[in-house]
């Protein structure tokens, strides 16, 4: 029984760790930091525009093409992280190796025809 409950601790010392060094920044910098305030700075601020005019106005649609780019390829990331990781586990059964290498090609494949598909298209040229 008690070794099941050990098995969490060194998760909940880095849960604390990371608790006090956060309050601890946060302290210091309330502490030490400066608190001037000018209007400027108390002026509300949205993504580098001012925030006067209409709330209709038209953004670009190459803004939103481009997050969902990252997103995309951010994704493709998380995915090859574990893969990478137990590649090496994968190799030791016969035929396992090459199959998740070429399941990795695909999976690169497809990302790349997309990614080759929208710069063609123009999506990621900037006028």
């Amino acid at each position: 029984m008690i070794g099941s409950q050990l098995q969490y601790l060194p998760v909940i010392v880095i849960l604390a760790l990371v608790t006090v060094v956060g309050v601890a920044i946060l302290l210091i910098n309330r502490a030490l930091g400066p608190r001037v305030s000018t209007p400027v700075k108390d002026a509300a601020f949205e993504c580098g525009s001012d925030p006067i005019g209409s709330a209709r106005q038209r953004f670009n649609v190459k803004f939103y093409l481009v997050a969902i780019f990252f997103i995309v390829f951010d994704i493709e990331a998380v995915f090859m992280y574990p893969w990478a990781s137990l590649y090496r586990e994968m190799i030791v059964e016969p035929g396992v190796g090459w199959l998740t290498m070429a399941e990795m090609f695909i999976f690169v494949g497809i990302l790349s025809a997309g990614l080759v598909y929208v710069w063609r298209r123009g999506a990621l040229e900037w006028e």
